[in-house]
């Protein structure tokens, strides 16, 4: 069988697929509809499930495996797979859902050894003190969670490897400006989506949370500095734990996505930009790896609904 991403345009098949998304919702006519995003190792594409019945929603939840019957197409640019049928996976076939989730490209002990040296070179005290207890605190989520639902590093693992990605363009940062202060900037990499363990439930059909909905990741990992500093018996007043503090909330960069405060130390600027340059290559590397070489992507939602162009071997 074929996975998703091996797929043509207009080509016929059937797959064993894990459903990550099923949203219901109401069509024209006033019956229910399931938006589903199916997943293998090779990525999502999405598709609709026509009339659906109350018992047909409740069958097909997200997190189960299932038999899909369909042909890919295209819509407005985007793929998508029109159904056929669809079942859900009996005992005798394979219906693990983690073996069709997408994994960060790197092993989990691999990233562990390089954080850990990271580490070290958190010099401030109270930063790395802080680091280190919500990372022991969350290690288990922190190594397993993506770092979004669906734009980027949406995978098994995302988080970290977004942490570790985030951390190499910062070391570069910091060899061409000595001005930069390393150990505040390291320590405000590592935390600044933290928060996302509590907002998002998980890797595998990865939903918000309601405290995720209500509160958001940069107000929950600044809560989470806040209680290791009560733990610590570290002073929240104190400069230093401000500006960890402001690196957090800071890192969205502008208030309308999200940020209480923008970026006012130089490090904190630093650390939104980079932030979003890791998303954004993510989510292009991705699309542009899908697309044959003198074709456009599929749009991207993350970039402004663009689609971007995969240039011929010169």
């Amino acid at each position: 069988m074929k996975k998703i991403r091996e797929l043509s345009v207009d080509e016929s098949f059937q797959a064993f697929v894990l459903i990550k998304n099923a949203d219901v919702r109401i069509a024209k006519n006033g019956k229910k509809f399931i938006a589903f995003t199916f997943q293998d190792t090779t990525g999502t594409i999405d598709g609709k499930f026509w009339d659906a019945s109350e018992e047909e929603i409740n069958r097909f939840e997200a997190g189960n495996v299932v038999h899909l019957s369909g042909k890919r197409e295209l819509y407005q640019g985007n793929p998508q797979v029109k159904i056929f049928k669809l079942r859900l996976a009996t005992a005798e076939e394979p219906r693990d859902p983690s073996t069709y989730m997408q994994r960060a490209p790197m092993k989990r002990e691999e990233m562990e050894e390089e954080l850990n040296q990271v580490l070290f070179e958190i010099t401030n005290p109270h930063w790395n003190r802080i680091v280190r207890f919500l990372l022991n605190k969350f290690q288990k989520e922190f190594f397993e969670y993506p770092a979004a639902k669906k734009n980027h590093h949406a995978f098994a693992g995302g988080l970290a490897y977004h942490s570790i990605t985030m951390l190499h363009l910062g070391k570069s940062v910091v060899k061409e400006y000595s001005e930069v202060n390393a150990a505040l900037l390291y320590a405000g990499i590592i935390l600044h989506d933290l928060g996302k363990v509590i907002e998002l439930t998980g890797p595998v059909s990865t939903e918000y949370t309601v405290t995720g909905n209500l509160i958001g990741h940069l107000v929950l990992v600044d809560e989470e500095i806040m209680k290791a500093c009560q733990t610590l018996k570290i002073d929240e007043q104190q400069e230093d734990v401000v500006l960890l503090r402001h690196m957090v909330l800071a890192h969205h960069g502008q208030l309308e996505y999200g940020s209480p405060v923008r970026p006012q130390v130089m490090e904190a600027e630093i650390l939104h930009q980079i932030d979003n340059l890791d998303a954004s290559m993510q989510m292009m590397l991705t699309s542009i790896s899908q697309t044959e070489p003198g074709k456009y992507t599929e749009r991207i939602f993350g970039l402004d609904n663009r689609r971007f162009y995969s240039p011929k071997e010169i």
